[in-house]
Parts: structure tokens; C-alpha cells; sequence
């Protein structure tokens, strides 16, 4: 299996170059076999007590509160397990051919969402589901497009050159990268945004629900898609068994994400992230903090003793504390 250059690694420190050695060998290998070997290291993480496996049976825990205990512990496992394939395979997405990485989409539904009206941009959000680095990828070769990009202190090099051979425009996080993204869409091009990180500033988000649980929520989609008339739509890659591949799948956003409203803009979004998630539940990244920024008087999310037990006992108490039809609030503190 033949692997692309990579940038010039001179002056790197050894643990990075080691990494990158690691990450070429790991492109080499079969896509079955790379899967194999994160869904061990996945499994690792679930069997010993660390914060990564608290993390997440928190977040499944508060999201999906109907379910068993059992059955919580084995989503989480489960999500634990293509955690590790996820980070395994972005050696396949980052440095195999791009027309090799292509051929994985074995399928893709509801493709005519993405079919741009002449002159108007279309907003695709991808939340940290399945394979996102390869919707990114997937979405660039549909047609021009500019990716929403927060820069890396690591394989940054990597990630720009991996993302922009299909020829995306990376724009970073910050208020250039917002206005490359106006324009994009004033072109008539596509924009790619990763909707569920909790953004950085207090400016610009509000706290709206998802899964029922207040989260620090962005406004940018509402506003790109309010300045640009541009649809919104989701786009995520699931991972298929045994090495076969991703479907790719397109999801029209819930009415409101346009909204004026600012919570009922947020609240939509989330909406579509969850109806997103539900798919494939096993495949979101459930170790993410989402709920790190608390309401004004909210609890900890994050923290506690790292069994189960208490992991588990520490989101019902949450859940108790939080108040049927709760207000979301904007984040002005």
C-alpha cells in the first residue's frame, strides 16, 4: 500500500518523529487489522480505571439516562473501543492517496443534500462521529470548500497538508478564518464545520440542551446561515465492520437552526448533532467533555472517583439537579 510525503520533520522532537514513524506503518497495514489493534488499545482503556472511561459513561449516563446500568457500561465500552479505531485509522485518511481514501465510501445516503443551487453555499456540519476526518475529506471532493480548522500543536503540518490535497481552504479559528468562511459561501461553495465543540470565548454561544442537558452551545452556524441564506445540512461517516469501509450519510438540519432566536437556533443544532448520534450511538466520541462549561450555579461535570459506581451515581445526582423545561441561558458571565 503505497503512502504519500509527508512535510519535512527536521527539528521535530523524537517523540513526534516516533509518532510519525508509527503513523506511516500504521497507513501500510490493512484498514481490518488497524481497526483490530485500536479496538484493543480501545479496550484497554476501558478495562482500568482512568478518566477517559469516567468521561464517558458521564456523558452516556446524562444523555442516556433510560438505560440500564449494564447497558450504559457496554455503549461505553463499545464507544471506548472505536475511540481507538478512530485515531487508528486517520493514518489511512492523512497519508495513503487520496483517491485510495476516496474508495472507502462504499455508500452514501441521502447524497442529493448535497447538491448546491447555482450560486448559493451550502453549511455541512460533521460532529465527532464515525469518521470525520474522512467526511472532511469526502466533502472537499465534492467541490470547492472551506473547512472550519482550529490549528494543532502536533502533526499540524499533517493536518493541513492531509485536508488540503483534495483542495479545501483550511480556515482557522479566529476571525479571518469566520470571514473566509462568508466568503466561501458568497462563492457558492460548500463549508464544513465540526458543530459540537464547545467554543472558546464567551461571546458568540448559549447554553441550549442536548440530550436534555444544558450545553455551551456555538451561534456561528446560526449566523453563517442567517448572513448567507445558505442550507444547513449534517454529513457523518460510519464505520462499517470488519475493515469494509464507511457509509457516508447526509441529514437535512432540524427547522430553527436559522432561527433569530439564538437558543432556538442552538437548541435545533443539537437536535440534529443528537438525531446524528442516535445512528450509531457507539461510534460518537462520548469521552469529549461536551458539558465542561456549567450554567451560572451548575455542578462539576468532570470529577469524582473513575469507578463506575461512582461515575454513575455523580450523573444521577446531576440529573436530579437539573430542572424540568430548565431556561437556557446566554453565557454572559
Amino acid at each position: 500500500m503505497p503512502v504519500e510525503a509527508t512535510t519535512n520533520e527536521d527539528g521535530l522532537p523524537l517523540s513526534e518523529r516516533l509518532l510519525r514513524m508509527l503513523m506511516r506503518l500504521l497507513a501500510r497495514l490493512p484498514l481490518r487489522l488497524v481497526h483490530a489493534i485500536g479496538a484493543f488499545i480501545g479496550s484497554l482503556i476501558a478495562l482500568f480505571p482512568n478518566r477517559q472511561r469516567r468521561n464517558a459513561l458521564i456523558n452516556v449516563a446524562l444523555c442516556l439516562p433510560k438505560l440500564s446500568a449494564v447497558e450504559k457500561r457496554r455503549l461505553r465500552d463499545r464507544a471506548l473501543r472505536a475511540f481507538g479505531r478512530t485515531y487508528g485509522e486517520i493514518a489511512h485518511f492523512w497519508l495513503c492517496p487520496h483517491d485510495e481514501v476516496m474508495g472507502l465510501v462504499r455508500e452514501v445516503c441521502g447524497a442529493e443534500l448535497l447538491r448546491r443551487e447555482p450560486g448559493q453555499g451550502l453549511i455541512v456540519l460533521s460532529p465527532h462521529l464515525g469518521a470525520w476526518e474522512l467526511a472532511g475529506l469526502y466533502l472537499s471532493a465534492q467541490g470547492p470548500t472551506a473547512i472550519f480548522y482550529k490549528p494543532q500543536r502536533h502533526f499540524d503540518d499533517l493536518i493541513l497538508a492531509a485536508r488540503a490535497r483534495g483542495g479545501a481552504t483550511l480556515a482557522p479559528i479566529t476571525a479571518k478564518g469566520i470571514r473566509v468562511l462568508v466568503q466561501a459561501l458568497e462563492r457558492g461553495e460548500y463549508v464544513g464545520i465540526l458543530p459540537d465543540q464547545e467554543p472558546r470565548g464567551d461571546k458568540g454561544a448559549v447554553f441550549a440542551p442536548f440530550f436534555g442537558v444544558p450545553a455551551f452551545t456555538m451561534l456561528l452556524v446560526n449566523r453563517l446561515a442567517r448572513r448567507s441564506g445558505a442550507p444547513v445540512i449534517f454529513m457523518f461517516a460510519e464505520r462499517l465492520s470488519k475493515g469494509r469501509g464507511y457509509r457516508m450519510h447526509c441529514i437535512k438540519a432540524p427547522d430553527g437552526v436559522d432561527s433569530a432566536d439564538d437558543v432556538t437556533a442552538a437548541a435545533a443544532l443539537n437536535q440534529g448533532i443528537a438525531q446524528c448520534v442516535m445512528t450509531c450511538p457507539e461510534q460518537y466520541l462520548w469521552p469529549y467533555r461536551r458539558f465542561r462549561r456549567r450554567p451560572e450555579g451548575g455542578r462539576k461535570v468532570y470529577t469524582g472517583g473513575l469507578d463506575d459506581f461512582q461515575a454513575l451515581e455523580h450523573a444521577r445526582r446531576l440529573l436530579s439537579g437539573v430542572p424540568a423545561g430548565w431556561a437556557a441561558r446566554r453565557a454572559d458571565s
